[in-house]
């Protein structure tokens, strides 16, 4: 007898519970997996970019105001943690952005769409460039090193963005990952994408999540990023 039929339908109570108990070990091998991989991997690249993180930084302070950015972000379990980045906009950002959003209306429309903008008017010179080529998201690695992020995973949003974007299964599955500096998300068109197609692969990949999937994704971040696909 196959250990498909031992534990199918027909089964015993018992040989579910074991089959449970065989599936749920395995996913748990995984995420230890998964969790070794991004510690082991964000050191790494930590160590070897360094010196153009010093680079990006002295870059940044010249522009006036300090390098990095820290914003609230929704975590594994609902939890908030501060995201960071390297800053791409001016220090005022929010201010400016209230002002075009009540003074141009089709601007408003664009980010009730998207929530984004194609000229935002809050991006920096060298903040343009380090979009442009995901250089502002290297920080995250230190997120990634204290546990509140992964390599891959959901896109990181804010609590308002999981509030009224996300439906209750939705909000669920992201919750149940820890964010990703990439994702399914970015290597499917980035800014291209609508917001309701943001959260619609998100949500696949917590619900198709594999080890296999996060290695297929890793595989296809650096040519979407040579060929800054979709990036604003």
């Amino acid at each position: 007898m196959s250990e498909t039929t031992f534990a199918g339908r027909g089964a015993s109570p018992a040989a579910r519970l074991l089959r449970h108990h065989r599936v749920t070990r395995q996913a748990g091998l995984q995420a230890s997996i998964k969790r070794a991989i991004d510690i082991l991997g964000a050191g790494a690249i930590l160590l070897l970019i360094l010196p153009l993180m010093a680079v990006i930084i002295l870059a940044i302070r010249c522009d006036g105001g300090p390098a990095l950015f820290s914003h609230p972000r929704i975590g594994f379990g609902g939890r908030s943690f501060g995201c960071l980045k390297f800053r791409s906009m001016v220090t005022n950002a929010d201010e400016r952005l209230a002002k075009l959003l009540a003074e141009d209306p089709a601007a408003a429309a664009e980010w009730a769409v998207r929530r984004k903008l194609a000229r935002d008017p809050r991006i920096t010179r060298i903040g343009a460039f380090l979009r442009s080529t995901s250089l502002d998201e290297l920080p995250q690695l230190l997120n990634v090193l204290r546990g509140e992020m992964s390599l891959v995973g959901p896109r990181p949003v804010v609590q308002q963005e999981l509030d009224l974007h996300y439906s209750p299964a939705a909000a669920e599955a992201y919750c149940a990952m820890r964010p990703g500096i990439t994702g399914l998300w970015q290597v499917s068109g980035r800014s291209d994408t609508t917001y309701v197609e943001r959260v619609a692969l998100d949500t696949r990949y917590a619900r198709d999540w594999s080890l296999n999937l996060d290695l297929r994704i890793l595989l296809r971040t650096l040519p979407a990023v040579l060929q800054r696909r979709g990036a604003i």
